[in-house]
């Protein structure tokens, strides 16, 4: 089956994904839009590990407080180059990743962070192990993937806080 523009238009606006990933995902899957949504978002994740030996040392700090004032956050998100970190997309991340943490409270950014002996289970303690709060089938680390995959560049969580009134 032919694969049109507007179908390569319809999934990069689903994924964000770059125009000739969408052509193949979609010549993959014989012009099946949810098929090439899974093959995109397995390439993400194929890709984020070939990245995750990059250098980070660009990046932002963003910054969340909750309504109210009562709850707020702050994460440092790294990248490769500063050009990458001043996208919108950059931006958009760091700001759900500082939310994700007002919100749920993470103790550690990932499981290798947990000190030997404590009893913690990782999808409650551990940031990227977490539901992410927007859409619970999806983890936070698919979320970081996900943008690994559409900047193009290996993306870090480094630190986080989070500040609670009476805390």
């Amino acid at each position: 089956m032919a694969t049109t523009v507007d179908q390569i238009k319809e999934l990069r606006a689903l994924s964000g994904a770059g125009i000739m990933d969408c052509k193949s995902a979609l010549e993959e899957s014989d012009g099946d839009l949810e098929k090439a949504q899974v093959i995109l978002k397995a390439k993400g994740v194929a890709s984020a590990a070939k990245k995750a030996s990059r250098d980070t040392k660009e990046g932002l700090v963003e910054s969340y407080i909750h309504g109210g004032g009562r709850v707020g956050a702050i994460v440092e998100i790294n990248c490769e180059t500063d050009f990458v970190a001043r996208t919108e997309d950059m931006k958009t991340l760091a700001h759900s990743l500082a939310m994700q943490v007002a919100a749920m409270s993470p103790t550690y950014v990932g499981q290798d962070d947990i000190p030997e002996g404590e009893d913690l289970d990782p999808r409650e303690a551990c940031l990227l192990q977490q539901s992410f709060i927007r859409e619970p089938d999806l983890t936070v680390q698919d979320l970081v993937n996900a943008a690994v995959g559409k900047l193009g560049e290996n993306i870090r969580v480094r630190r986080f806080s989070r500040f609670a009134l009476g805390e």
